[in-house]
């Protein structure tokens, strides 16, 4: 069984690593204003997503796992808080954005090393909470796609781009 749960969990890793990439390349090239122009009804931009993954896959594959991130995070039932993470304001650069996402890579990559697939976490917000390392895997390479697929329209809209190849 050892080596399905390594194959398991580096495959599923591997997948991650590839749609964080692809989330941050749809930024290059583009302006300040572009990165944080709102492109849909709800004001869905690229810099608010990068913010919104930083944000709970630092809280997936941190606190989950009783492995908090380093940096200050709004807490998951701070209804005040809700949404906020899908925007960032004028105060936030790109870079300070971006670097987060970086950070929380790093952090998440750790989590990920450090447990066996069926670690076992605690999503409070889920209706099933009790969780191992897998569920979450699965989790945060499908809430990526999603937010990586969100990314291309995006992208897309604001200068044609659509990442073929890449």
């Amino acid at each position: 069984m050892v080596v399905i749960d390594e194959f398991a969990k580096d495959y599923l890793l591997g997948d991650l690593r590839e749609l964080r990439e692809a989330v941050v390349w749809k930024l290059e090239g583009l302006s300040e204003a572009d990165v944080r122009r709102p492109l849909t009804a709800s004001g869905t931009n690229l810099l608010g997503l990068v913010k919104h993954l930083a944000l709970w896959e630092s809280r997936y594959l941190g606190e989950v796992f009783g492995r908090p991130f380093s940096e200050p995070l709004p807490r998951w039932d701070d209804v005040a808080a809700r949404g906020l993470d899908m925007r960032a304001d004028e105060s936030e650069s790109v870079e300070e954005i971006v670097g987060r996402y970086r950070r929380v890579w790093v952090h998440a990559d750790a989590t990920v090393s450090a447990l066996a697939v069926d670690a076992r976490g605690f999503v409070p917000w889920w209706p099933r909470p009790e969780v191992m390392l897998f569920n979450v895997l699965v989790h945060r390479v499908a809430e990526t796609a999603r937010h990586a697929g969100h990314a291309d329209i995006l992208r897309e809209q604001l200068d044609g781009a659509t990442g073929e190849g890449r």
